[in-house]
């Protein structure tokens, strides 16, 4: 258990790129620099590390006879993938946990070398009831790939750091 002088300890300093609660306004939008194609090695890996049996996203012969015609790469790297490529600009350093997720939606499906890329949006932003040093913040996650396609929407809230005086 921690105790409170360990609970109100100085929030570490943030190595870079992360914002801080301050620099998180309502409406706050950013478009990540950073996409990410998808190979076929980042599905089977994920999938099989995962413990995720379902032949649609690892025997191309059974997916052939899908309406997709190929393996979907599984749904959960794809929601991994849009939020880390957020990290870099909205988190990085400064985040102390992720709260949760209250939305979560796959418009389009994702195959084997797509290039996704991701734009966020904060939604909300109030200061923490319990921790003087942190705020909770909702940000909604865009993933699209290479057409424009929506192919991840994710709504996220997280505790953040506020800016160390």
């Amino acid at each position: 258990m921690v105790d409170a002088a360990e609970s109100e300890r100085e929030p570490p300093r943030r190595a870079a790129g992360g914002r801080w609660f301050e620099e998180l306004s309502v409406g706050t939008h950013i478009e990540h620099a950073i996409a990410r194609t998808v190979t076929e090695a980042d599905n089977v890996l994920f999938t099989t590390m995962t413990m995720n049996p379902q032949p649609l996203h690892l025997d191309a012969e059974f997916a052939a006879a899908t309406e997709f015609g190929r393996p979907l790469v599984n749904s959960i790297f794809t929601l991994g993938l849009v939020v880390g490529l957020s990290v870099a600009d909205m988190t990085l350093g400064t985040t102390v946990a992720n709260l949760g997720f209250s939305r979560v939606v796959f418009p389009a499906p994702v195959f084997t070398g797509d290039t996704i890329r991701a734009a966020t949006t904060v939604t909300e932003a109030r200061p923490s009831g319990s921790r003087a040093a942190a705020g909770i913040v909702t940000f909604e996650h865009r993933g699209m790939n290479q057409r424009d396609e929506i192919v991840c929407v994710a709504v996220r809230a997280a505790l953040m750091l506020r800016r160390p005086t």
